[in-house]
């Protein structure tokens, strides 16, 4: 009965009705969209058999991701199983191929595991079977290189069909076996990351000959499954208690003497791996802080509206009460109506936040790194969002509740055709100065963090934008020994190409190269001292590639023919180098010695090299670090071999967009070598995707201060509104005894004025102690920042007045004669 009622009531005051239930879509729907975020970035665990047994091997204080193992050494410790039950090796996702199946042929994300990857993460496939250890012996199992394919890809690209069991595939230039499909929910050990292909650790110098590991080479990262009723602690005592053994057996040649010097360590990994998540956890927190804000100014504007359809249906109230209606059942009936917005703007709100998630996910993926996350709905997303419509039906259904319960049946009689006095009045009052404190709040807010991505989309770069696109391309079949002159004369051969100012290869370009580490300089024969600061910036280049990115040469030459391995080796540093840790000294030509610094095998020295140039400070990691210590040395001078598949060619065009010499460019690759995969990333693009996350903060913080104005204004407009229409009387005799039309609107104005300086003060010294907490994500711009107070104090002054103009215009206009007829 009383959901019926409800629904009738509602019906009968459709705008008000509607202007609520959007208002709850907006707030509901952005706190469910942006927690779904967070649900699948840091609390959903990895859809495996009891995850919270697994654990991650780590070396002494090392991340996981810096504490990679041989196979040798993963077969060392699966063989002391004291304390866990099974264990497996994967290599970080993903590294990318080219797989031809039939006569089609597409890029792949892949990795390597060992045979008991699946069956340790209790996975079932969705078609086939998986590999196992029989699978992962040297040169393939007995059908030869196994592989599991995504079932992302086995949809998009084998159309769902159960024959693609068994299929065959080729992987670059090595054949391989489609022999299972992982499950659909099963997206990879690192979150925000996906796979295509997965191969068997073994087969790994089959399927990337060009850089064959041994057993004793660094690349796999461990898991173990604990045993049941085993704690984290005591496995990892059992572990290492095993540790010399491990290392005994699984180094022979005794390679390094600090092999494995540092105790092993166990962390749970039960939510997986993520790079994003170390990225994105901070910028998520203080949005979903925003959208709660938001909520809460949501839940005052239908209060207040709740409010005044509770003030305009007193009579009909009271005269319920003297016909012998409960005041219960008069609350019980509010509430129902209360409650029927709440579900009805929740069920809206799931549909925004659906759609607004997959629209964030895009904001934040880039060409080079896409994000894919399960965002498919689950328990504690339901929980939440159902939390979220409880918390907002007493939110804004309890005051309207309250005040319907205690109308007297003598209203009925009193109130004639007048609109009541008082209803509302204390509580609306309160509500309207929240909504202007929260949302002057939400205003300083979107102010900071827009600033912030203004400074940084305009921070000096130190190299060119706009005529330079970055080529990264990967040679698997080149073996890993003659990469290196191989590069060289892929860049030779572009610098003739019509229409290209300078070219320049490296192997960890600005903003999009992954590799760090931490160098030490110090004159030749100083040793590093403890506590030096180190460079983390750099990379091996060829001649070109600095006049590439039209980074200047400040003082001394760049690179040339001249730095070959037989000449003196060479360095480049720039310009924050010489600021940071040679202050006064001029550095062309002095000799430095370069030393590599490690938490697990402390110092390594590398070599004694010669300062030929100082270049211009640029940025290199982070748009938030323009000027970081960096360095450079010449490709040529490197012996080793260059285990990695990928290389970055930039390329700076004469004049006009580098796009143009996208063709001619790809034609005098693949006349050198057709197996070379290639994609071309204008540096402007690269400069975009690097302030993505700092864009998605300001435009989602830019967009909920607006939407937070906008129901303040709405608030602002009701409550004056209904001010005016319980005053029509009194302001109808003001001006029948003379008063003018100015006077009457700024008696309306005033009241307006004193809620929103309320407001305004109350906001003010709330967002003084609240902004302090989004410190860490502001760049140039203090949280305090005098200039953002005030812009947000006038813009929600503007706002105010504008919510207010049509109250105060029709209160000037009213008709006396008609106001005293109505009595």
């Amino acid at each position: 009965m009383y959901l019926r009622l409800a629904i009738r009531s509602l019906r009968a005051t459709p705008v008000v009705t509607a202007v609520a239930i959007l208002s709850l879509a907006l707030g509901i729907g952005a706190n469910t969209a942006i927690f779904s975020l967070i649900n699948s970035l840091l609390l959903r665990p990895l859809p495996v058999e009891r995850p919270d047994q697994l654990v991650a091997v780590s070396i002494g204080d090392a991340s996981i991701e810096a504490s990679d193992v041989g196979y040798a050494t993963f077969d060392q410790i699966r063989r002391h199983p004291d304390g866990f039950s099974a264990a497996l090796a994967f290599s970080h996702c993903c590294s990318q191929a080219t797989v031809t199946a039939g006569r089609e042929r597409w890029p792949v994300d892949r990795f390597f595991a060992s045979g008991d990857f699946f069956s340790t993460l209790g996975l079932s496939p969705a078609a086939g079977r998986f590999f196992t250890p029989a699978d992962d012996v040297a040169g393939g199992g007995a059908a030869g290189v196994s592989a599991v394919i995504s079932y992302r890809l086995w949809r998009e690209r084998f159309g769902g069909r159960p024959d693609v069991v068994g299929a065959p595939i080729v992987v670059d230039r090595a054949p391989a076996t489609i022999i299972g499909v992982a499950p659909r929910t099963f997206l990879g050990l690192d979150v925000g990351r996906s796979f295509d292909v997965i191969f068997p650790a073994k087969a790994q110098p089959i399927v990337a000959p060009s850089i064959a590991f041994e057993d004793t080479t660094p690349w796999l990262t461990v898991l173990l499954r604990l045993r049941p009723g085993i704690s984290v602690d005591a496995a990892e005592q059992r572990l290492r208690a095993a540790q010399p053994q491990i290392r005994a057996a699984s180094n022979p040649r005794n390679v390094r003497s600090d092999f494995l010097s540092a105790p092993f360590t166990l962390s749970p990994i039960g939510h997986g791996m993520s790079g994003l998540r170390t990225r994105l956890q901070r910028p998520l927190v203080a949005l979903l802080s925003v959208v709660a804000v938001v909520l809460l100014v949501a839940c005052a504007n239908v209060a207040n509206l709740q409010l005044a359809r509770g003030a305009g249906r007193r009579r009909e109230l009271s005269v319920r009460i003297a016909l012998g209606a409960s005041r219960a059942q008069l609350a019980r009936q509010m509430l129902a109506e209360s409650a029927v917005l709440a579900a009805t703007g929740t069920i809206a709100g799931l549909l925004l936040a659906r759609w607004a998630t997959r629209v964030i996910v895009v904001q934040i993926s880039s060409a080079a790194l896409p994000v894919v996350l399960d965002l498919s709905p689950d328990w504690r997303l339901l929980a939440f969002t159902s939390a979220v419509m409880v918390a907002c039906l007493f939110g804004f259904g309890a005051a309207p509740a309250v005040r319907a319960a205690r109308v007297a049946p003598v209203d009925a009689l009193k109130e004639h055709s007048r609109v009541p006095r008082g209803a509302g009045g204390r509580w609306a009052t309160t509500l309207v100065v929240s909504q202007v404190a929260l949302s002057l709040l939400l205003v300083v807010s979107a102010g900071l963090f827009v600033s912030t991505f203004e400074r940084l989309a305009h921070v000096s770069l130190g190299f060119d934008r706009d005529r330079t696109t970055v080529i990264t391309l990967t040679a698997p079949t080149v073996p890993a020994a003659q990469r290196n002159v191989f590069y060289h004369r892929l860049v030779r051969a572009l610098a003739d190409v019509p229409g290209v100012a300078h070219v320049g290869g490296s192997m960890n370009p600005p903003l999009v190269g992954t590799l760090h580490g931490d160098l030490v300089l110090t004159h030749a024969g100083v040793a590093a001292p403890p506590g030096a600061p180190v460079v983390a910036q750099g990379t091996d280049v060829t001649p070109g590639w600095l006049e590439a990115y039209g980074l200047p040469i400040v003082a001394g030459r760049g690179f040339d023919d001249r730095d070959t391995l037989g000449s003196q080796p060479a360095i480049i540093v720039n310009e924050a180098v010489v600021r940071r840790m040679f202050p006064g000294e001029h550095l062309v030509g002095t000799r430095l010695l370069m030393t590599f610094r490690s938490q697990e095998f402390g110092d390594i020295p590398i070599g004694v090299k010669t300062v030929v140039g100082i270049a211009g400070d640029a940025v290199f990691r982070s748009m938030r670090s323009p000027a970081e210590p960096t360095l450079y040395t010449p490709l040529a001078q490197r012996s080793d071999p260059m285990l990695w598949t990928y290389f970055y060619i930039t390329v700076q065009a004469k004049a006009g967009s580098p796009a143009l010499l996208t063709q001619s460019l790809t034609s005098t690759l693949h006349a050198i070598d057709p197996d070379l995969t290639l994609s071309f990333r204008p540096v402007a693009d690269q400069v975009n995707e690097a302030l993505a996350q700092d864009r998605l903060v300001a435009v989602l913080s830019a967009f909920f201060g607006a939407l937070a104005l906008l129901l303040a204004a709405v608030g602002l407009y009701g409550v004056t509104a209904y001010a005016v229409a319980q005053r029509r009387f009194e302001i109808g005799i003001r001006m029948a005894l003379g008063a003018t039309a100015p006077v009457i609107a700024r008696a309306v104005l005033a009241r307006v004025a004193a809620l929103v300086a309320a407001g305004v003060v109350i906001g003010a010294v709330v967002s003084v102690w609240a902004t302090r907490f989004a410190a860490s994500l502001l760049y140039g711009v203090s949280p305090r920042d005098p200039k953002t107070f005030t812009t947000a104090t006038v813009v929600l002054a503007v706002v105010a007045a504008l919510a207010a103009w049509l109250p105060a215009y029709r209160a000037s206009h009213t008709d006396p004669a008609a106001v005293l007829r109505e009595s």
